[in-house]
């Protein structure tokens, strides 16, 4: 299956969220005009990242997300393009940090799925965990392009949660983000460098796709590096955003290499025939 991901990195108003789905719905119909097939949004794109107390003012339920995308874009979408945001969402008085999979149509959007984020980082700049709770679930869901995943900044930072969605079919992650830079020591941004490993290694180890898009801008003093990119299932960078600046990135996808990939290093297949001891050993730690 081939299709064209377009990831979309911009820098939302803070808390601003009426005006941030404004522009969301600009960069869709911006994103049709290119003949992207999937649009990829940042982390918490609808309200910026460093809320804090402030996430229940900003914080959508599913419901209310997909009416205020309805009311932007029906009747303004030619052909179907799928789109995945980053946002806050308040599931009946609970507040996550999320990302919600919508297929976008004349008539509408349907939800596909919504995926919360597992790993909420606590150290440095960040302190997630006192403001949203933790995902509980694998991210795996089906499409009409294929089997994909969502996982949000610090899970990819986890190696067994690609790995985990590798092994449950996945054959492409999207990774929505919202990384301050830091590490400036070097020619480059430490964490961006850092994702740039992540994404080859996820990709080349499990023979996915990987698309990858961060927030930009500032908020609070901290700058966001921006430098979304796209990999391929042999481990290449095949598309990078310019740092800092807002940048729409045009990839084309073949899901079909998967497969290629897949069969050239059996990594995933060598993981699923050995899942039933990996599953006993897991059961034997004690922490």
């Amino acid at each position: 299956m081939a299709f064209k991901v377009a990831c979309a990195q911009f820098a939302p108003r803070k808390a601003a969220v009426s005006f941030n789905l404004d522009r969301i719905a600009e960069i869709v119909l911006q994103a049709q005009e290119e003949s992207a097939d999937l649009v990829v949004l940042p982390e918490t794109s609808t309200s910026g990242y460093f809320l804090e107390g402030g996430v229940l003012e900003s914080a959508l339920s599913s419901d209310q997300l997909m009416a205020e995308l309805s009311r932007r874009l029906s009747g303004r979408i030619h052909r179907p393009i799928d789109l995945m945001v980053g946002f806050y969402q308040n599931a009946e008085g609970n507040l996550h940090n999320a990302a919600a999979y919508f297929e976008l149509m004349e008539h509408g959007p349907r939800l596909v799925h919504v995926y919360r984020k597992f790993f909420l980082p606590t150290y440095g700049v960040f302190d997630e965990e006192r403001f949203v709770s933790r995902g509980r679930e694998l991210g795996v869901f089906d499409t009409r392009f294929g089997k994909l995943a969502m996982l949000i900044c610090e899970d990819i930072w986890h190696s067994i949660l690609p790995a985990l969605c590798a092994a449950a079919g996945a054959q492409m992650i999207l990774v929505p983000s919202a990384s301050p830079g830091r590490g400036f020591s070097g020619e480059t941004v430490g964490n961006l460098d850092r994702y740039h490993r992540l994404m080859t290694a996820v990709s080349e180890e499990h023979g996915i796709f990987c698309a990858n898009c961060h927030l930009c801008g500032f908020e609070g003093g901290k700058g966001f590096v921006g430098g979304s990119m796209v990999t391929d299932p042999f481990g290449k960078l095949i598309a990078q955003s310019p740092v800092m600046d807002e940048h729409m990135l045009l990839a084309d996808i073949d899901l079909d290499l998967v497969a290629i990939a897949r069969a050239q290093s059996p990594l995933i297949s060598d993981l699923q025939t050995a899942w039933s001891d990996v599953r006993r050993i897991v059961g034997e730690l004690d922490f």
